[in-house]
């Protein structure tokens, strides 16, 4: 099991936060551009528990995955979870978590995720996909930075 943690403040407010964040069109502009994302099932409804958002993303070499994430907990303007049901990973669990602070809000990503093949997958493309998972958390923390203005607290494994 893998852990990267991220954590930021972004000079908004904590409703202005939550209106972006649990928009999960607003997936795209966060994206890093060479993984090719593409949401399969636009919502136009805020995040909900229960909710299934389907994409197509080319994270390694332009080959095409599908992926299927449930957001399966969410308080609003508090947190929500998105989890894999079907895609590249053996398990993806995702918190972001959201809380006001002087100077704007507090967003704290958590992300535990599990590659396929156990200890023969950790070892043959391990470094490739580690190093794949912190690039699109880095460029997240740039783009959410440089639109919001901010900073950048931590990015932890």
């Amino acid at each position: 099991m893998h852990e990267l943690r991220t954590s930021m403040i972004l000079s908004m407010t904590l409703e202005e936060a939550w209106a972006f964040f649990s928009v999960p069109d607003n997936l795209d502009e966060i994206t890093p551009a060479d993984m090719k994302f593409e949401i399969l099932t636009r919502n136009e409804k805020r995040t909900y528990a229960g909710q299934i958002i389907q994409y197509r993303v080319r994270p390694l070499f332009h080959v095409p995955m599908h992926w299927v994430t449930e957001i399966t907990h969410c308080e609003q303007g508090k947190y929500f979870v998105d989890e894999q049901r079907f895609g590249p990973y053996a398990m993806w669990h995702h918190q972001h978590h959201f809380k006001p602070v002087e100077g704007g809000v507090q967003m704290d990503d958590i992300l535990h995720y599990k590659l396929r093949g156990g200890w023969m997958g950790d070892l043959l493309t391990g470094w490739l996909v580690h190093d794949k998972v912190r690039a699109i958390f880095s460029h997240r923390t740039d783009v959410l930075l440089k639109r919001f203005g901010g900073v950048n607290l931590t990015i932890s494994e």
